[in-house]
């Protein structure tokens, strides 16, 4: 009869789940607090020590050792079991390994291991130590997967395995990271703790003074190594080792000897190469990994007057020479996970050696009792010896042998058998001598095996002599320096740049560039290299210290330190924004301005749709991830808004007598101090610029600080004609008015205002490009100045040039002085 059980999803899940669950935290992920072994780290060592694998044997191929594992106890994958046993024998990984291995076992750069064909291994003596007495029943054992045979449930680990070599894995809602620890601290702290069982964590951490990896390297955090040792949850802080050497011709170079434990030696020496090729750090002539079989040697070498502490300084914040290493001392403890405190898990290896040591003592009393049993046998037999011999004689058998002696003599069965078995040469004096012997010290041996096992002194005093034993044999010095705070990273940028005197370049079309002033001199100021239809809008002699700000036509803003432009000649093009800054294809560049801090400048910015506001210059600071991204300068207030124009307002500029004008497409013009215009933030919108008619908007806005009668804009419209306008032929009025016309209206084909131009000079040079992709150059004094209410005079044929479509002041190159 078949037996159909209705469950739900939920449960089947949740049952299903739930045992899994327990497999790999309890069988596969974490490690137990006894043995600090997880159960396949276990098993290796297990069927290395059945086959007599030992440190004492000769080595044995790896997969000889893996097939075992597999056949016998842990029936997974090869690659898990071989990965785990190559992990046990990596000195880089292990405070003190458990496993020797012949052959490549990998490298701290990440290399794999040779495959295990070709490795070799046996296990470490001090691995012995953690399989010693499990003869003697001192364990619980369980049968295997199929059966077959059976396996320990533990091991009796002579050590506290858990805290020397620490622990790392992840299961079903748990994950620990136990760091490894030297052993001879651990075994005092352990003797301590036996004789003071009421200890506080500050004196077991006199013993135990932190971490001690493999790697060496710096630790640092004492108040978070102490809350890490209390809860068994906690952050230090893991620095590189280093020293400085000097070079021939006064330079230096960093080279650094210890990193933090499991970070990747190749990893960290790619990512710093990066760091020096990204123009992020300048100093740096080249960063190289000198490591060989005497040592980890990462050398820095530094350019001449480089400043070495800055520079590490900046290595630290950017790459894993300083990591951040997070204690979680999870353990199975009474078959369930547990977070655990330093002297928890002291405690709960204590408490597994009292058993062992209960079981061991209690299997060599009744092994010692026995054997006591037998030689008294022995002792008695030979002293009534021809009476025992004259007995066997006529004796018919064996069997009939031993039951006559006990029948006649009182032996036991097991001393009868002992006696029929015993060889004549035993009958010399010297056996019987030795026989004595052997009874006293078995007599002792009994006394001292029922003083452990009634006196719990004496247990603890044995179980304290053999750590001290491990210790003496096994310990070494400390390779990890502890410190007690944590330095914090400062990073001074000044201190990693180089700095020089250098031309920068931006371009209406977003390109920049550096150049060395050798170059510019070389080439002639003229020669820039530019883009057809290009023009620059920025053209300035720098610090390498110094730091732009770049604003797009699209409301952003890109901050640019001068050393982080590229370095290129003056002849070529560039570099282009949008490879590494994503911009719209229609977002061109509007102004650049040079970036303090402490600046008390302000920005005004003006769009589109008729919005205007203003901000602080040093609002537009640096943001993480400013090479990749751009900033908001200004919020636009539909996709087809764009910033017209950006003015700077000097920080000592009167508010009432600093004075916009807004110009639009339908030739309004609209004048008003700066005061009226509100002093916001970078993501704000601003207020009303311009009260705009229906399809009318924004063509520019011009800026003066302190305007005069004479100060001129230049106008045109789509038709080819200009005119130059006097600043005071345009009444004062108010923001967000309409505003005064500013062309004469026509009833056919009216005149359109495309370009509003700020003239400096008379001489000042203007191109004007059409409809039909033609160009035509004018300068200012060329250009009539008109009356407001003129549409201006025809300067352009549109037959020739079609409408006009752009207006753009030429940038004189001539005028540009190099110091």
């Amino acid at each position: 009869m078949i037996d159909i059980q209705e469950l739900s999803l939920e449960e089947v899940m949740g049952d299903r789940f739930g045992r899994y669950s327990k497999y790999i935290i309890q069988d596969r992920a974490l490690p137990d607090v006894r043995d600090g072994l997880k159960p396949v780290q276990r098993r290796i060592l297990y069927a290395m020590f059945q086959e007599g694998n030992v440190s004492t044997n000769n080595f044995r191929k790896s997969a000889k050792t893996v097939g075992n594992v597999i056949g016998n106890y842990h029936p997974h994958g090869d690659s898990s079991v071989y990965e785990a046993m190559v992990r046990m024998s990596q000195e880089w990984k292990n405070r003190d390994v458990l496993i020797e291995m012949h052959g490549n076992n990998g490298s701290m750069d990440g290399d794999s291991a040779a495959a295990m064909r070709y490795t070799e291994a046996r296990l470490s003596k001090i691995a012995d130590e953690l399989l010693r007495d499990l003869d003697k029943n001192t364990v619980e054992t369980m049968l295997n997967f199929d059966d077959t045979t059976e396996e320990p449930t533990v091991l009796p680990a002579g050590f506290p395995n858990l805290l020397v070599n620490g622990a790392s894995g992840i299961s079903a809602g748990y994950a620990t990271e136990i760091p490894t620890h030297n052993l001879g601290e651990v075994v005092d702290a352990t003797t301590y703790l036996i004789d003071h069982p009421n200890a506080s964590l500050d004196k077991l951490m006199t013993f135990v003074k932190g971490p001690d990896f493999p790697t060496g390297a710096i630790v640092q955090g004492e108040k978070e190594l102490k809350k890490a040792y209390q809860t068994g949850r906690g952050k230090v802080v893991v620095r590189s080792r280093h020293n400085m050497e000097t070079l021939r011709g006064g330079k230096h170079q960093i080279v650094i000897t210890e990193i933090p434990f499991e970070v990747n030696k190749a990893t960290l020496v790619r990512r710093m190469d990066e760091l020096r090729l990204s123009k992020g750090i300048d100093g740096i002539s080249e960063v190289r990994d000198e490591s060989d079989r005497n040592g980890l040697r990462i050398v820095v070498e530094l350019k001449k007057d480089a400043n070495a502490e800055a520079i590490l300084q900046y290595f630290y914040k950017n790459s894993d020479l300083q990591v951040n290493y997070n204690f979680n001392m999870v353990a199975i403890h009474d078959q369930r996970p547990e977070q655990l405190g330093l002297k928890d898990i002291l405690q709960a290896y204590i408490n597994h050696r009292y058993t062992i040591i209960r079981q061991r003592t209690a299997f060599d009393l009744e092994k010692a009792q026995r054997r006591l049993h037998i030689v008294e046998g022995l002792v008695k037999a030979l002293s009534i010896l021809d009476d025992v011999i004259h007995t066997i004689r006529d004796s018919e058998n064996k069997a009939d042998a031993k039951r006559n002696l006990v029948s006649q003599y009182d032996f036991t069965e097991a001393q009868a058998e002992a006696i029929v078995s015993l060889q004549l040469y035993r009958l010399t004096n010297t056996d019987i001598t030795d026989l004595q012997n052997e009874r006293l010290d078995l007599n002792e041996q009994i006394a001292s095996y029922q003083a452990i096992l009634n006196d719990d002194y004496v247990l603890f005093s044995v179980m304290k002599n053999e750590l001290k034993g491990i210790k003496k044999a096994y310990a070494t010095p400390r390779r990890t320096e502890i410190q007690a705070t944590v330095d914090k990273i400062v990073i001074e940028k000044e201190l990693l740049i180089s700095e020089e005197t250098v031309m920068t370049v931006v371009t209406r079309l977003g390109y920049i560039k550096r150049t060395s002033l050798r170059s510019v001199k070389s080439s002639g100021m003229t020669e820039l290299g530019l883009r057809d239809g290009d023009q620059p809008i920025y053209v300035h002699t720098h610090s390498t210290l110094d730091q732009l700000v770049i604003l797009t036509s699209k409301g952003q803003y890109i901050f640019q330190p001068v050393h982080e432009l590229q370095d290129i000649r003056w002849k070529d093009m560039g570099e282009h924004l949008s490879q590494r800054i994503p911009l719209a294809a229609d977002e061109f560049i509007l102004a650049v301005y040079p970036y303090q801090e402490s600046s008390q400048d302000k920005l005004v910015l003006a769009t589109k749709a008729g919005m205007i506001k203003q901000t602080q210059l040093s609002e537009f600071q640096s943001f993480r991830g400013h090479r990749n991204k751009a900033g908001m300068a200004m919020k636009l207030s539909n996709d087809q808004d764009e910033v017209v124009n950006v003015y700077l307002v000097p920080h000592d500029t009167d508010d009432k007598v600093g004075e916009v004008i807004i110009f639009t497409h339908f030739g309004f013009t609209l004048r008003y101090p700066i005061s009226e215009i509100n002093e916001v933030g970078t993501r704000a919108k601003g207020v009303k610029s311009v009260n705009l008619k229906k399809d009318d908007f924004v063509v520019n806005m011009v800026f003066e600080a302190m305007p005069q009668p004479n100060h001129q804009v230049l106008m045109v419209t789509q038709r080819g004609h200009m005119k130059r306008l006097k600043w005071s032929d345009i009444n004062q009025l108010g923001r967000a008015k309409r505003g005064l016309t500013s062309l004469k209206e026509l009833k056919t084909h009216p005149h359109r205002l495309v370009s509003v131009q700020k003239v400096w000079d008379s001489q000042q040079t203007f191109e004007v490009i059409g409809s039909q992709g033609s160009q035509q150059t004018f300068k200012a004094v060329d250009i009539p100045i008109g009356e407001r209410y003129s549409n201006g005079s025809k300067m352009i044929d549109e037959s020739k040039l079609g409408e006009v479509q752009r207006v753009t002041p030429l940038f004189d190159l001539e005028t540009i002085e190099i110091d």
